[in-house]
């Protein structure tokens, strides 16, 4: 049985994990590994994070400097910062708002299909309307398709979707399973720019609806620009981390994308914690959460 366990974990990207050693231990000398090796099937959050999620190894010299930040910060639920937002969010068609808001998901995913709103469906292959869990208890929001999603139709299919499922893996997550994957703007950006204003508004009346029909107990925003369709306000992913925000009364977890991460293979370790961060408001909110 545990074999077959330890062979399921590795088709999952999540391979063996690293155990966590004491602060003091970590000061004082660098180990030759990244600690022990166990196998499980859902890692408790006090582990560092599977090897999947993990950073390149660090340095001696690394290892030897002084920790610069403390542990992740678990206040109060607060509403988002008061900083007004760079630019005004344009304005949504009243009456398009509504109609859109009494679809059901078939009539939904059709009209994101045929929707030519805004720009960015003059060179798109397709849209890309979502994935996943249809009574899902977790709602994680990314940026936009990229070539390989507006080509398959699914978000989260290339790379950085590998990542994500590594990611969902290690808090004992699985891809359409009590999981929905959405994005801000359901059209790719020419080049994989970011989404402007008035595409992510062009787009929100499906989030909300994709939201409304869902009613997942937490949301997870992947980068800045989905936490700015969700919190109608100018974000700063390093300074939102470790809180919790709201939106349309669902708790939103603010942490990095995946492709981010891709290309900034250190903050891999703050993408835990913010997944463990959420693991537990989870619990802290309801059912729905991974067990471990």
């Amino acid at each position: 049985m545990a074999g077959q366990r330890a062979s399921v974990l590795r088709e999952l990207g999540l391979g063996p994990l690293w155990r966590l050693r004491s602060r003091a231990a970590q000061e004082e000398q660098v180990a030759d590994e990244a600690g022990s090796v166990v196998a499980a099937p859902a890692p408790a959050c006090a582990e560092v994070p599977p090897r999947a999620m993990a950073p390149a190894p660090r340095t001696p010299e690394a290892v030897a400097a002084p920790r610069r930040e403390s542990p992740i910060p678990r206040p109060a639920p607060q509403a988002p910062p008061a900083t007004p937002p760079a630019e005004a969010r344009p304005a949504v068609d009243p009456q398009r708002a509504t109609r859109i808001a009494t679809l059901d998901w078939e009539e939904l995913e059709a009209e994101i299909r045929a929707c030519r709103a805004c720009r960015l469906c003059e060179k798109r292959r397709q849209a890309v309307p979502g994935v996943g869990d249809r009574r899902a208890d977790w709602l994680f929001v990314g940026e936009g398709p990229g070539a390989e999603e507006d080509q398959r139709g699914e978000p989260f299919v290339g790379a950085a979707g590998k990542l994500l499922d590594n990611m969902l893996g290690a808090i004992g997550l699985k891809r359409g399973e009590n999981v929905y994957i959405a994005n801000a703007v359901k059209c790719r950006p020419p080049h994989n720019r970011t989404p402007e204003a008035d595409e992510i508004a062009a787009c929100l009346p499906f989030l909300e609806r994709q939201i409304a029909l869902l009613q997942p107990r937490l949301m997870i925003a992947l980068g800045r620009p989905a936490a700015q369709a969700l919190l109608d306000t100018e974000v700063k992913i390093g300074a939102s981390r470790g809180r919790l925000f709201e939106h349309a009364g669902v708790p939103v977890v603010v942490t990095y994308h995946p492709a981010y991460l891709l290309r900034n293979q250190n903050d891999k370790a703050k993408a835990w914690e913010d997944l463990c961060y959420a693991r537990r408001q989870m619990k802290a909110h309801g059912t729905g959460a991974a067990d471990g």
